[in-house]
């Protein structure tokens, strides 16, 4: 057996193997992974003193698949010494295998994934570390791949070591921008021209992510960048993270702080204490329904990475299951296309747990939780969209977005939440079947696409006679939803009635789309007309706002410009065409 190796309270040289790859040989292109790389192997000179003639920088066609393990490998030589530190940053496409395990590669930039033996599989890297004397080596991977395996041992998480203690042990520690199932944002980020990842992880090297005193450490830098990337409104990743080795922890700026070397007379006093952050990622127990785990989390603000990250889940597998692969939209080549009723009962299938998610948000969430409602929204809206295809099919695809609208507003107004009834009509997003590059409030686009198709929820059973086939069919899809987790009993119908309310008559105030003052009839306008109706919701809403009169907290929340003349002349408007329609018997 080797001695066991003993480092000292310090650093010796750093050194960094830096690669960005835009242009693929095989593989579509990427556009600013250079810009990260060089950016990052900047950072490590001229703020952590690594040493320029120490990192070697491999862009576009120098980063070959030699190249990056020829340099890699060197680091293997004895220039490199045991008290030495390694920063490996990569950025690129990665690529994840299923086999007996998950296997996660790096794409190098003459690899190809129709042959693996030309990429680089992430266990080589942490193989041929062994083989690096350093007592330190940091990865960071700006690539979505799998087959990460990690721990957290050591100390635990909240608890304090002393710096020179992490110093003198072994740490092996990997960042990368996001899970196998997930795509790694090229551009969009806190930064021109640099990815979500790299943009977050920048800030956080720059001091963003320094402790109290000062420090920069691996641990702290993951937990900022996690909860940076993981709850960016335009980020559809999640990082992962973690040590496949050792139990020290990675320091970027040592020496900000004062000698970490303690007098002969004083072993503990005088040394420097370093927090261990909690770096959590959240499932629900086997014992937990989704709901209770939301619930769990909403209230504990050190809990809000674990809600960010489920929430992403939910976000990530409702995107999957509605894809065009499973809901296509062209005539198939043999047979019949899915029927219309029996595709919209898939949706309510596949978007039940965002809907649950989506309602307990608005429901119990504080005001800093709409940002994650505007992001759910956000995502869901933007999704890809195919342009052509099977008309009715076509339109039905903002039926799910729809669904969480729904959910989500219901659950706002039973806890007179209009902020987060704002977040679920009023996110600007960007339709792709619009052509349009500006963004829209998204009730608009929304309203559009599900009106277009009003009469084909006729076909769903036990809707064949209804005026509003598809405001009855939400009422009862989302109710045994809605109520096991909020309980609503029967004021369940007077909300969903005051939400498709709201969503008329916002949609009245900012849509423009028809004609002055239209809004997307719900099943309250046919209570409205109906002659036999005990009750006029309509009617009540507007009574009870002008009651309210400027303290109603929808203006507060931005509703009608916040001002009650200006909701007024939308009610006005969208009553008087309401009364056109006649009388219903």
């Amino acid at each position: 057996m080797a001695p066991k190796q003993l480092y000292r309270p310090e650093y010796g040289t750093s050194h960094a193997v830096v690669v960005g790859i835009n242009t693929y040989k095989h593989e579509g292109p990427l556009a600013f992974a250079v810009n990260d790389a060089e950016e990052v192997a900047k950072t490590l000179s001229e703020q952590f003193g690594f040493d320029p003639a120490n990192i070697a920088c491999l862009q576009d066609k120098n980063a070959t698949r030699a190249a990056i393990m020829s340099a890699f490998m060197k680091l293997t030589k004895g220039h490199v010494q045991p008290d030495d530190r390694v920063v490996f940053f990569f950025a690129g496409h990665g690529h994840t295998e299923d086999g007996l395990r998950q296997t996660g590669f790096l794409i190098p930039q003459d690899g190809t994934v129709d042959d693996l033996s030309t990429l680089i599989r992430w266990d080589e890297l942490t193989r041929n570390a062994d083989l690096i004397p350093a007592k330190h080596i940091l990865f960071l991977m700006d690539a979505c791949y799998g087959g990460l395996a990690v721990h957290r041992r050591g100390a635990r998480a909240g608890s304090s070591r002393f710096l020179s203690d992490i110093l003198q042990r072994r740490a092996r520690q990997v960042l990368a921008a996001g899970k196998p199932d997930q795509v790694v944002s090229d551009g969009g980020g806190t930064r021109k021209d640099h990815s979500i990842f790299t943009a977050h992880l920048l800030d956080g090297m720059e001091g963003a992510a320094a402790m109290a005193n000062g420090l920069i450490t691996a641990n702290a830098l993951m937990k900022y960048v996690y909860e940076k990337v993981g709850t960016d409104p335009y980020s559809q990743q999640t990082p992962h993270y973690g040590a496949f080795d050792g139990d020290g922890d990675f320091i970027f700026n040592p020496n900000v702080v004062a000698p970490v070397t303690p007098p002969a007379d004083d072993k503990e006093g005088n040394e420097i204490l370093v927090e261990i952050p909690d770096l959590p990622e959240a499932e629900p127990s086997a014992e937990q329904t989704l709901g209770e785990a939301v619930k769990e989390l909403i209230p504990v603000p050190a809990s809000r990475i674990k809600l960010d990250t489920l929430v992403d889940k939910k976000l990530r597998e409702a995107l999957a299951a509605i894809d065009v692969i499973n809901f296509p939209v062209q005539q198939p080549a043999n047979g019949q296309p899915e029927g219309f009723a029996a595709r919209v009962k898939r949706y309510d299938q596949v978007m039940a747990d965002l809907e649950i998610v989506a309602a307990l948000l608005a429901h119990y969430g504080e005001p800093q939780h709409s940002q994650l409602l505007t992001k759910l929204m956000t995502r869901l809206a933007e999704a890809a969209r195919p342009m052509g295809g099977l008309v009715a099919l076509l339109h039905l695809t903002a039926y799910p977005v729809l669904a969480v609208m729904y959910a989500a507003g219901i659950g706002a107004l039973a806890a007179n939440r209009y902020d987060m009834l704002h977040a679920a009509l009023l996110t600007p997003v960007r339709w792709s079947r619009l052509q349009r590059s500006e963004p829209f409030p998204i009730v608009v686009p929304i309203a559009m696409e599900v009106t277009d198709i009003f009469n084909n929820f006729k076909q769903l059973p036990g809707l064949e006679n209804k005026y509003l086939p598809r405001s009855e069919h939400m009422l009862t899809a989302l109710q045994p939803i809605i109520e096991d987790e909020l309980f609503l009993g029967r004021s369940y119908e007077d909300l969903f009635d005051q939400f498709e309310i709201m969503l008329a008559l916002v949609y009245a105030d900012v849509g423009k789309s028809f004609s002055a003052f239209w809004g997307p009839p719900g099943r309250f306008s046919y209570l409205e007309r109906s002659v036999m109706a005990s009750s006029k919701p309509l009617t009540a809403f507007v009574e009870n706002v002008r009651q309210q009169g400027q303290a109603w907290p929808g203006f507060a929340a931005g509703f009608f410009n916040g001002s009650l003349d200006r909701f007024n002349e939308i009610a006005n408007g969208f009553a008087a065409l309401l009364a056109k329609a006649g009388p219903v018997f």
